[in-house]
């Protein structure tokens, strides 16, 4: 569909920055958070010891190449708090996120972390077409996920109505959002359409509700789904990306007037695309591993965090400034996003390898129920175990994915030596959603 014309109204002074000022000012933010962190983060300053470089050796921002990664890994072996650059008493809010090992990634923001926060979402919010007065949906899930909250201060920091649906009742949400006029809707792309299916099933057009734009994010969605939503919900549909790990929601925005990728706010975040397997930085174009640093994050800063992300960068267009990072294709991990929680394989076995009457062996099965993704989990059964047991440890590895992971599941227990196998190991993702 046709969206408004763009236009530089409200823009902040770092959208309003040119290419030479951005690049200086990003070189000035990476030397001073480099050593910050040698100084102040015991982690980091054993790394960049260990890889023969100190903060004094960035003069340029391809020195920033010779610095060492940060995993997912390092974060859980400093877990809680051995990644903080300040004091405890300066923290205001802690995030965390599930991990493999069942410990979260936990995340730091000093008031300032938070004042940025709120206004890089801000910034997204006007990007995707939000005003000051506009009253937004909420329907990301609030608690120690970031989605919700991020987009609830980024709201009202644009000066915005806020309602805060967070998700689930799905009814009651179609129902909020006749009654109380929400302009614009931040949720995840697979729930959006749920809410579509549920205002048909009730009789309503969804292109007849108060909603014009939708921001989506939180898991991969395709332009195939973009455009559904939009003729469905007569709306614009617009990306959204972050992760805990460097902020929350916000990193990056599609921008309305163009719907072409989504453009990195490079005046907070340095990116870089490296081959997954080498580590090499590739020049702007080519598909590899998205690799963020934090510019201006005070509690817990990362260098050159491997988000695991496949995309790459391009040149910017709505806001020239900025580098644009293409749709996410998938990710150098075997990491599954099941409606906008984030659940690997082993959080999986963790379960299994606990629970009597299955062998250690089970299969992740992704499938789409309507509109929604389903996780079934297959697990081998131990040569002696009865039918009951059988079904015995079906509930049990159902109640540990909900009670540990923190979604529903269904589980098979199936007979031994029956999952697929390659070269004795067996498949552990098989995706049928796009089966026909």
């Amino acid at each position: 569909m046709t969206s408004r014309a763009s236009n530089t109204q409200g823009w902040d002074a770092g959208e309003l920055m040119g290419a030479p000022g951005l690049r200086a000012l990003q070189l000035e933010r990476l030397r001073e958070t480099l050593g910050r962190v040698y100084e102040r983060v015991p982690y980091y300053r054993e790394a960049f010891d260990a890889a023969g470089v100190r903060p004094a050796d960035c003069t340029s921002l391809a020195d920033l190449a010779r610095f060492p990664f940060t995993t997912k890994a390092a974060l859980r072996e400093n877990y809680p708090f051995g990644m903080f650059a300040v004091d405890r008493s300066e923290v205001r809010r802690l995030h965390a996120s599930s991990g493999t090992t069942g410990l979260p990634t936990v995340v730091g923001y000093t008031q300032a972390d938070l004042d940025t926060w709120a206004d890089l979402v801000a910034r997204s919010i006007r990007a995707a077409g939000g005003r000051p007065g506009d009253t937004v949906h909420v329907a990301y899930g609030y608690g120690l996920f970031t989605g919700g909250l991020g987009a609830h201060y980024g709201a009202e920091r644009l000066g915005c109505t806020v309602v805060p649906a967070s998700g689930g009742m799905t009814s009651r949400q179609v129902r909020l959002i006749q009654d109380l006029k929400p302009g614009i809707i931040m949720v995840t792309p697979s729930y959006m359409l749920t809410l579509l299916d549920e205002f048909e099933r009730q009789g309503v057009d969804p292109r007849s509700t108060s909603l014009r734009v939708g921001v989506f994010g939180a898991e991969p969605w395709t332009e195939e789904m973009r455009r559904e939503i939009e003729e469905r919900a007569g709306i614009d549909a617009v990306d959204i990306y972050g992760l805990s790990e460097v902020m929350g929601p916000g990193v990056s925005q599609e921008c309305v007037e163009t719907k072409d990728g989504l453009h990195l706010w490079e005046d907070h975040f340095y990116p870089e695309i490296v081959d997954p397997l080498t580590g090499e930085v590739l020049p702007d174009g080519e598909q590899g591993e998205l690799v963020l640093t934090s510019l201006t994050k005070q509690a817990m800063p990362v260098i050159r965090y491997r988000t695991r992300d496949l995309t790459r960068l391009l040149p910017g267009t709505a806001r020239p400034a900025f580098r644009r990072m293409d749709k996410i294709t998938g990710r150098s991990d075997d990491m599954v996003i099941l409606r906008g929680v984030n659940l690997f394989p082993t959080q999986v076995e963790e379960i299994v390898l606990r629970t009597p009457g299955v062998a250690p062996h089970f299969q992740l099965q992704l499938t789409r129920e309507g509109r929604m993704d389903a996780l079934t989990v297959r697990a081998e059964a131990r040569a002696d175990t009865t039918p009951d047991e059988r079904e015995a440890a079906a509930r049990a590895i159902a109640a540990g994915m909900k009670d540990g992971v923190g979604v529903t599941v269904s589980v098979e227990i199936v007979d031994p030596e029956t999952l697929e196998r390659s070269v004795g190991k067996i498949r552990r993702i098989v995706d049928l959603r796009d089966a026909r």
